[in-house]
């Protein structure tokens, strides 16, 4: 059982801390602080925190992700453990700058021992220097930008930073075999968003188009209002697929401006576009067909019939959104660990570092020495079809 707490604490914002008032069944939101907790008092107490964009235009991802933490948690606090957990929330936007502010407060807080997040790869760069001061580890549910665990990038998360998802090494070229699946002479287009995860997502992606394949690239910045150029380039060039590489909320005005450009071929993305909202704002039918990829399989399709109903009464989602499942997994990871009796931050990464865990699916978790799942990790492929995103198997 869960129970409701009132404590004076804090949500991490860009410009100090924000109110909000919102309470669920399993979790208050008090002071802007999030807090799930056992029911009985326990002898000791830990945090952990999630970040991702909570607000702004990105903010599904980070609401699709916390399901998942959520129901990690509420699991964990039915079996009456001796260590309760508590749960903070930082919200970045998706936003580097805002991370960059928001990560000292939350690496300032000892009371935290793991961060499950950051969600996006660039807030994730912005909020390194902040964690390996403070020596917190992190657990990143969809973090995917190559370069996170290369140690010899200048902006690397060695020793602090996993992930549970593929990286881009894997999905760029999932994502181009998917893209031209069934296409008898494909001529591809590359856009991407000049981010840190769209431009190393791109990156890879290019690796695996062939010169006979390759019908140009270029890249439009993100919050970008006008596709004009970038339209008129893709239609000159003869292309048959799209691949654009970024977030869904530029990759709905760019897959609407292409539509309403005439261009009819083959529009494909990776799992920046996967949210359930990006064919709402694309306009009726403009994102109709549109094939996506991401290193996540459905919660629903590993998940129990008992867990479904828990996590439904929970959360009041029916359909899970993205990267629930690995939000789930990188929280039991931390869990598995307080059920060991870690209480410390050093503690916590000797044993997320060293161990081996199970996920939702029965796969196992056990890191490299750089962060990422020894062994990679599945990358699923998905279409929008009657306006919403269906799964179609492993990419």
């Amino acid at each position: 059982m869960l129970a409701i707490l009132y404590p004076s604490r804090k949500v991490y914002m860009k410009n100090g801390y924000k109110k909000v008032f919102a309470i669920t069944a399993a979790c208050a939101v008090v002071a802007g602080t999030s807090v799930l907790s056992t029911a009985n008092a326990a002898v000791k107490s830990v945090s952990l925190a999630f970040q991702a964009p909570l607000t702004g235009p990105n903010a599904l991802t980070g609401q699709d992700e916390l399901t998942g933490v959520r129901f990690a948690l509420s699991e964990y606090a039915a079996t009456n453990p001796a260590i309760k957990v508590e749960l903070v929330l930082a919200d970045d936007q998706g936003d580097p700058t805002v991370a960059g502010s928001v990560a000292p407060g939350i690496a300032s807080n000892k009371k935290i021992i793991g961060l499950i997040g950051p969600a996006y790869s660039g807030a994730t760069q912005a909020s390194l220097p902040a964690y390996k001061s403070g020596g917190l580890p992190l657990i990143s549910p969809s973090a995917t930008r190559v370069s996170l665990t290369d140690r010899k990038a200048p902006v690397n998360g060695f020793p602090i930073f996993k992930r549970v998802v593929a990286n881009d090494k894997f999905q760029g070229p999932a994502l181009v075999r998917y893209a031209t699946k069934g296409v008898a002479s494909p001529k591809v287009y590359l856009v991407d968003d000049v981010s840190a995860y769209g431009a190393g997502l791109a990156a890879y992606a290019k690796l695996t188009i062939t010169a006979a394949m390759n019908a140009g690239k270029d890249s439009v910045p993100q919050n970008t209002s006008d596709y004009t150029s970038v339209v008129a380039k893709v239609k000159a060039s003869g292309a048959n697929v799209v691949i654009y590489c970024g977030y869904a909320p530029d990759a709905a005005k760019f897959i609407k401006a292409l539509r309403d450009g005439g261009y009819t071929g083959i529009f494909a993305s990776g799992d920046g576009t996967l949210k359930a909202d990006f064919p709402v704002n694309a306009g009726k039918g403009a994102a109709e067909g549109t094939r996506l990829t991401a290193a996540d399989v459905p919660f629903e399709n590993v998940a129990t019939a008992a867990q479904m109903v828990a996590f439904t009464k929970l959360t009041g989602v029916k359909v899970p959104g993205t990267y629930v499942t690995s939000s789930y997994n990188a929280t039991n990871v931390f869990l598995s660990c307080i059920k060991q009796g870690v209480t410390t931050r050093p503690g916590m990464q000797n044993c997320i570092t060293n161990g081996s865990f199970t996920g939702i699916a029965g796969d196992t978790i056990k890191f490299d020495r750089y962060g990422d799942i020894i062994g990679g990790a599945a990358v699923g492929a998905f279409t929008i079809k009657d306006g919403k995103v269906a799964y179609i198997g492993v990419a």
